[in-house]
């Protein structure tokens, strides 16, 4: 539960908000998305300024010492400038799956340097598929001398050619483990992906025989299973940004927009499909609301409601942009293809939405019984 009231929370809201028109406008996300790795640096700076990489770090590691409710907030308003910077990676995957592990010296040792905006970080799980299933791992460590050897190859791994810390899960013969990999280790090989999203650059990363540094302890689902929880909830308030943003754009161009000597916002056909965007945005924002807020068994369950509230709004609201738009929609040249995009991807990224019916379905069958 966090214990920042409304009304600061919407004062880091328009800070956040404030920071991004300036420095994350249509042109610099077109010009970072074709840039190799795939972010812009000014961006990244000015997130660093605001502390966001740290937000949910502890003090004693120099972390704002807050919780997904805050970054809850900032992971919004990114989502709605589709802001091109490593924080997605290294603070909505990375930084849970280091606090759920509770491994107090690779979090001292990584977690400063992340909070500083000096490491970035990511995630590599998903494997088969890019199913982010820890059933489906198939990577291997083995253990030579005093280290760790990892074998296997990961999938679409967000940021995964460009980031400075891999988080690598793979399976020893004592159950699921997690492995610091650095960049440009020896024996590991990335290989960038052509995806439908260029505003979030992945890759493949193939590694035989790459040495590892265990984080936590060997065996760890259930803390795997936790940060996936917090990193769910949290990019489905990415989902919620996109889906207001282009809730905003449309309504705007509703606005202006003359056809027969009226405003087609003015049309009742237009006004009840803007009525229903409406409906479904702010319901995954109270979904989000509500899994930013809970922990435990609640927050499995919540953040599994939020995924597919939030996906649901965004790839809806984002089909909906194109065509109100009419023609101008279709063309490279308007931003409502970006948005289409990014919720296309991200509504696969951590779960697609038969998987989070079964797994609620699990859950309630679990709670009743």
């Amino acid at each position: 539960m966090t214990t920042t009231s409304e009304e600061d929370l919407e004062q880091f809201r328009d800070s956040v908000r404030g920071a991004l028109a300036d420095v994350s406008t249509s042109a610099r996300v077109r010009a970072a998305m074709m840039t190799e790795h795939g972010w812009d640096e000014a961006t990244w700076r000015l997130l660093v300024r605001l502390d966001l990489p740290g937000l949910m770090l502890p003090e004693r590691v120099g972390g704002g010492g807050l919780g997904p409710a805050e970054f809850a907030v900032a992971a919004e308003e990114c989502g709605a400038r589709l802001a091109c910077s490593p924080l997605f990676a290294t603070s909505v995957l990375a930084v849970p799956l280091l606090l759920a592990l509770d491994d107090a010296d690779a979090l001292d040792r990584h977690g400063r340097r992340i909070a500083r905006g000096e490491l970035t970080a990511t995630v590599a799980l998903a494997e088969t598929g890019a199913r982010w299933d820890v059933s489906e791992v198939r990577a291997t460590a083995r253990r030579e001398g005093d280290g760790w050897r990892l074998d296997g190859v990961k999938h679409h791994v967000v940021d995964g050619a460009s980031a400075d810390l891999l988080l690598v899960v793979a399976r020893t013969p004592d159950g699921l483990a997690v492995f610091a990999v650095e960049r440009g280790a020896a024996g590991l090989e990335a290989e960038s992906l052509v995806t439908l999203d260029l505003t979030r650059k992945m890759a493949r990363l193939e590694l035989t025989g790459v040495a590892g540094e265990l984080v936590g302890p060997v065996g760890c689902e259930a803390a795997l299973a936790a940060a996936t929880d917090v990193s769910r909830a949290l990019l489905a308030a990415e989902q919620t940004g996109v889906a207001q943003r282009c809730l905003d754009m449309v309504v705007d161009y509703a606005k202006t927009r003359i056809q027969f000597a009226r405003p087609i916002g003015s049309f009742q056909v237009i006004k009840q499909r803007l009525a229903d965007a409406l409906i479904q945005v702010e319901s995954a924002r109270s979904a989000v609301h509500t899994a930013t807020r809970s922990d435990g068994a609640g927050l499995a369950r919540d953040s599994r409601v939020a995924a597919l509230m939030a996906g649901r709004a965004s790839t809806w609201v984002t089909a909906q942009t194109i065509q109100l738009h009419g023609g101008v929609g279709f063309t490279w040249e308007h931003d409502a293809h970006l948005y289409f995009k990014r919720a296309r991807t991200s509504a696969r990224l951590l779960g697609q939405a038969d998987e989070h019916v079964a797994a609620l379905g699990e859950l309630l069958e679990h709670e009743v019984a």
